[in-house]
C-alpha cells in the first residue's frame, strides 16, 4: 500500500539513484522526478541521460527537466504535483521559490559529516585529507549551499587502503536508509533539527578540477598515495612523464607505500619488468594502475611488457 506523502525527488547521477529505488522499495509515492537535461556526449555528441532519469523511465515516473529552476512554466508544474516533501541527492542549488514549496520542506542528503566538507566533492576530500571517518547527513536546505539545520547523521570508518569508489558505494547504501528514517520522522512529526555549528574549523569539498587533482611529488608520501586513492577512479589524480623527449600526461588510479631510505630526487622512477616506483620523501610510491594518454588503464606489468622507461625518466 502507498504511503499518504507525496515525495518530489530531485537528483543526478547513480548515487541518488539508490536512494531513488529505496523510497519506492518502502512503498513511498514518488509524484515526480526532477533531474538534469540531456547533454551531448561522445564523439557522436548523442544526448545522455542522467542515471536518475534512466531509473525514473524504468519505473514509469512523472520526469521534470528543467534548465531554469525560476522558469514560471516549471514553478506551476512542479505546484501543481502537490508534493508534501522534497527530497535532494546530489542535484544542484536550489531557489528559495522552489525549496520552500511543500508543507514539510525540503531536505538534502548529503555525503560528509556536516559542517565538514560541504560543498561539490565530499566523498573526494575526506580521502585527500586523510580522514578516518565520515558519514552522510540530512538536513533541511536553506538559502546557503550545506548550511540549513541538520536532521540526522551516520558515521563509517575509512579504511586507509579505501579509494573514493568503493567509499561512494558504502555511503550510497547508508545515506538512502538515513533518508527513510527522516522521512518517517517528518511523516510522525517526531523530526528534531539541529543548527549546525559556525566556530568550528570547517574544511571545504571544494570541486575538483585539474589543478587540484596533479600530484605534487615534494608533498609526503602520504599525501600523495591519499590523492591517488581519493580520485580513483574518477576523475583520478595526474602528473607529468617526463620519458626521453616525450612529455606525457599520465593518471594514477592504484598505488602502494614503500617506506625506504634513499637519496634520489623526487619524482625519479625505478623500473624493472615487472615494477614502477617513485620516489618520494619518505620512500617510494609503487605505481599499480595508470593510463598513458590515449590507452585504457591497465596494471604496471601489462605496461610494461611494452613500454620502456629512460634511465632518467621522471614524473612531476
Amino acid at each position: 500500500m502507498n504511503k499518504a506523502i507525496k515525495i518530489v525527488f530531485m537528483g543526478t547521477p547513480d548515487f541518488a539513484v539508490t536512494t531513488l529505488k529505496t523510497i519506492l522499495d518502502h512503498n513511498y509515492t514518488v509524484v515526480g522526478v526532477i533531474t538534469a537535461p540531456d547533454k551531448p556526449a561522445g564523439r557522436g555528441r548523442k544526448l545522455n541521460e542522467s542515471a536518475v532519469k534512466v531509473f525514473a523511465k524504468e519505473k514509469g515516473l512523472h520526469i521534470l527537466q528543467p534548465t531554469n529552476l525560476k522558469n514560471p512554466a516549471f514553478l506551476e508544474e512542479l505546484k501543481a504535483l502537490e508534493a508534501d516533501l522534497q527530497i535532494i541527492v546530489a542535484f544542484r542549488m536550489l531557489p528559495k521559490l522552489v525549496w520552500d514549496m511543500p508543507k514539510h520542506g525540503t531536505f538534502n542528503l548529503h555525503a560528509s559529516l556536516l559542517p565538514n566538507y560541504r560543498g561539490a566533492a565530499p566523498i573526494n576530500w575526506a580521502i585527500i585529507n586523510g580522514e578516518t571517518k565520515t558519514g552522510v547527513s540530512t538536513f533541511f536546505i536553506d538559502e546557503r549551499i550545506d548550511t540549513g539545520e541538520m536532521i540526522l547523521q551516520q558515521d563509517i570508518a575509512i579504511d586507509p587502503s579505501e579509494n573514493a569508489g568503493s567509499l561512494h558505494d558504502k555511503l550510497m547504501t547508508i545515506g538512502s536508509d538515513l533518508v527513510i528514517d527522516t522521512i518517517k520522522r517528518i511523516e510522525t512529526g517526531t523530526v528534531k533539527t539541529t543548527p549546525q555549528p559556525e566556530d568550528a574549523i570547517i574544511r571545504t569539498a571544494y570541486k575538483l578540477d585539474r589543478d587540484n587533482c596533479k600530484i605534487d611529488f615534494s608533498n609526503t608520501m602520504d599525501d600523495i598515495y591519499n590523492k591517488i586513492r581519493g580520485l580513483s577512479p574518477y576523475p583520478a589524480a595526474w602528473c607529468e612523464l617526463v620519458n626521453n623527449n616525450d612529455v606525457l600526461d599520465i593518471k594514477i588510479y592504484k598505488a602502494e607505500k614503500e617506506i625506504e631510505s634513499h637519496s634520489l630526487e623526487n619524482g625519479t622512477i625505478i623500473s624493472d619488468k615487472s615494477t614502477l616506483k617513485v620516489a618520494v620523501k619518505e620512500g617510494f610510491i609503487k605505481i599499480l594502475d595508470l593510463k598513458l594518454p590515449g590507452k585504457r588503464n591497465m596494471d604496471v606489468k601489462s605496461l610494461l611488457n611494452g613500454y620502456r622507461f629512460d634511465e632518467d625518466a621522471k614524473l612531476r
